[in-house]
């Protein structure tokens, strides 16, 4: 063998060494314990989705701070000096809610009054319950809006709020939604009537829309997860074929099983309206705002005039030979007849059998409409509790908790009397604890 091969075999030899060498090196950097300043960190990306903001000045460093926290045992607080950050609101939190308030479910949607409202509602640790029945809303409060009030029949005050990059930790002020958006309070429903979700909602259609997505946004639950077909039928209404394609069996073992429940529920919803009364697609729906029928008023249904007023919309009136003899609603009562059977455990408070237009009396609050006491009766329920904890997780830490883990973190966030910022510090302390490399 000649000398410049062995001279390349041993240079070979060493090469392969030195690079074993430095996979070792680096597989025991990597399985080494993180610092405190690495779980700071990851705290602020997971909660800003940006790294801390370094401030000129000793001790002034956000990452310093948190360290510090985190060293002193008091990790909460570190969580909380991330949240102080812009973007906790202005970016993780709005693009975790945006898909909430669109059917489309994107979070490529403006900023809006429903999205507004949610953030404004985590930011200042409301009961988060009350989103479904509160009269409240959120709007922004800001010389650069002055030209750009809340508007019934447009988006751009908040269209704007997002354009200017505004910080809504500071510029979004609670107000009486009744007062802002011109209704009575018995009209009111926490982001149930707020324009974004009216417009998304109850646009055309029965406003069975807006009980689907308020279950799937709140309860993390869509129809075909509570189709129970040993329900109560009798107030399924005329627009439901009870023979679909001639085949009465088609109804008894599938569509009676979401509309026995839904079409119970969803009476709630029967004064509410997007638009004028009667439905014309002509129009531009964008430019509409939500109706609230106040007083009894006649319509035709199929060309023929109903034989009494009605403040019911006519929405709720379409269709009615499909099956005359189903259910005409009177009015805005609602039944709940998910509260027994396979749907019981949705966890309703107070499982009593039923409950008709009314709410468990351990509810806070006292909410006017029937619309606003739906809204309770479905934030009260275990559901309610673990859809937050489950949607904040995944926002958070990018995966699923476990059952174990969703458990506590339920229990502490009801414990807290429903505040949301509970959830946010819970689940990124867990997922940090969590990760091997911290």
């Amino acid at each position: 063998m000649s000398i410049a091969n062995l001279l390349n075999k041993q240079t070979g030899r060493l090469a392969l060494a030195a690079a074993s060498a430095v996979c070792v090196f680096s597989l025991a950097i990597n399985t080494a314990s993180a610092g405190d300043r690495e779980k700071a960190k990851f705290i602020h990306d997971r909660i800003a989705g940006v790294p801390p903001q370094t401030i000129a000045g000793p001790n002034n460093d956000v990452l310093d701070q948190m360290e510090q926290d985190i060293t002193g045992g008091n990790v909460a607080a570190a969580v909380t000096r991330a949240m102080n950050d812009p973007n906790f609101l202005n970016v993780k939190v709005k693009n975790m809610v945006i898909p909430w308030t669109n059917e489309d479910q994107t979070v490529f949607a403006p900023l809006n009054d429903t999205a507004a409202t949610i953030i404004g509602y985590i930011r200042d640790g409301r009961d988060f319950r009350g989103i479904l029945s509160d009269d409240l809303i959120y709007v922004g409060v800001d010389p650069a809006l002055n030209s750009f009030p809340y508007s019934n029949s447009n988006n751009d005050h908040y269209i704007q709020m997002e354009h200017q990059n505004l910080n809504l930790r500071t510029v979004l002020q609670s107000q009486t939604q009744s007062t802002t958006i011109g209704q009575p309070p018995e009209a009111v429903a926490g982001i149930t009537t707020t324009r974004a979700n009216a417009r998304a909602f109850f646009y055309g259609g029965t406003n069975r829309a807006m009980f689907r997505f308020t279950m799937m946004n709140y309860l993390c639950t869509d129809l075909e997860e509570v189709k129970d077909i040993t329900r109560t039928n009798n107030y399924v209404r005329q627009d439901v074929s009870r023979s679909p394609g001639g085949d009465s069996e088609i109804f008894l073992n599938n569509c009676v099983g979401c509309h026995a429940g839904m079409d119970g529920m969803a009476g709630a919803y029967a004064y509410h309206q997007w638009g004028p009364n009667i439905f014309d697609d002509n129009n531009d729906a964008d430019t509409q705002s939500m109706l609230y029928q106040t007083t009894p008023i006649t319509y035709q249904v199929d060309g023929v005039d109903i034989t009494t007023p009605t403040r019911v919309t006519h929405k709720h009136r379409i269709n009615p030979t499909n099956f005359e003899y189903g259910w005409v609603t009177p009015d805005d009562r609602w039944t709940n007849y998910w509260r027994t059977g396979q749907n019981a455990k949705l966890g309703w408070a107070n499982n009593t059998p039923q409950a008709v237009t009314s709410v468990p009396a351990s509810t806070p609050g006292a909410a006017v409409g029937n619309a606003a006491l739906l809204g309770q009766e479905l934030a009260n329920t275990n559901a309610f509790a673990r859809c937050q904890v489950l949607k904040v997780y995944r926002h958070v830490c990018l995966s699923d908790p476990a059952e174990a883990t969703l458990q506590t973190l339920t229990t502490n966030f009801v414990n807290s009397t429903y505040d949301m910022r509970t959830v946010f510090t819970d689940s990124v302390i867990n997922c940090m604890n969590s990760n091997p490399n911290l």
